[in-house]
């Protein structure tokens, strides 16, 4: 029996068309671009199936692109930071081994969810699934990506017999451009909170994949609400706040303004509805719109 098992039980994946793969984009794989360079690539074939390795850099960091294609044509990919990385190829040197204990298949004695060995990986707000397993194709490894916020799930399919190659190809990657994610390495500054009347208001800076973020949310006793701010625009962030209280301090120390009269144009009287300034953020600074 061929080791082809195709792990396709739920695979969700879409056809190849050779150029525009994703880039990786704001969570590596949202199909965004933030000036993404392109610094190697490997392909393999496995038996019915191509694989490449592309190792990419944008502002967030390094990390490594997994995406196969299929005999039909049809793609799947994950992506993994270099550390990440690091320690798959690891694993795939355990399940390489495991693998080479097994005897030939044996339909008669497969686990009932075809799971033969099983590992997990986690990298900020993504888990890794890798599953070993054996169906009517024969034996494969699934690795699962997931986001536990609830994003989407992708996941691939690796021929048992090809665990070896990928792992040295994995390898040569990691000795050429190490195993260091990039980004932000210091110490993250402390949560604040602040009580006005019956409501908190609390400050967290975090960091993921996307970079440093502030999480600023609002709690009463039945309620909460959170915005999250990049670190990116909190200096325009604190402009426009700034602007406001200053010019919230002028109104309240300026005299009260009567109106005597009507309008010349016979407008209707009351209070004007003030103008709203827009700020678009393009990364360096704001534009005013």
């Amino acid at each position: 029996m061929s080791d082809n098992g195709s792990g396709d039980e739920g695979i969700s994946s879409q056809k190849y068309h050779g150029q525009g793969m994703d880039a990786g984009g704001n969570n590596f794989d949202s199909g965004q671009q933030p000036q993404e360079q392109e610094l190697a690539t490997k392909m393999l074939q496995i038996q019915s199936k191509r694989f490449y390795l592309d190792v990419k850099q944008n502002r967030r960091g390094r990390f490594i692109k997994v995406a196969e294609i299929g005999a039909d044509g049809r793609r799947s990919q994950i992506f993994l930071a270099m550390s990440t990385a690091a320690e798959f190829r690891d694993h795939l040197s355990s399940f390489s081994d495991y693998y080479s204990s097994l005897g030939p298949p044996n339909p008669d004695n497969v686990p009932d969810d075809g799971k033969l060995k099983s590992e997990m990986m986690l990298k900020d707000n993504r888990r890794y699934y890798l599953d070993l397993k054996e169906n009517s194709r024969g034996r494969f490894l699934r690795v699962s990506q997931t986001i536990t916020r609830g994003g989407p799930r992708s996941q691939i399919a690796l021929p048992a017999q090809g665990m070896i190659e990928f792992r040295d190809a994995l390898t040569d990657l990691l000795d050429d451009f190490g195993i260091d994610d990039g980004g932000y390495k210091g110490e993250l500054p402390e949560g604040r909170h602040l009580r006005v009347d019956n409501k908190n208001f609390y400050f967290d800076i975090g960091q993921n994949n996307r970079g440093i973020y502030m999480k600023v949310s609002e709690v009463k006793s039945n309620f909460r609400t959170a915005i999250t701010v990049p670190e990116k625009c909190w200096s325009r962030f604190r402009d426009i706040m700034a602007d406001y209280c200053d010019k919230m301090g002028r109104a309240q120390l300026s005299p009260p303004h009567t109106h005597q009269g009507g309008s010349g144009s016979g407008g209707r009287a009351g209070s004007a509805q003030p103008t709203r300034e827009m700020d678009t953020f393009g990364g360096n600074g704001a534009s005013r719109i």
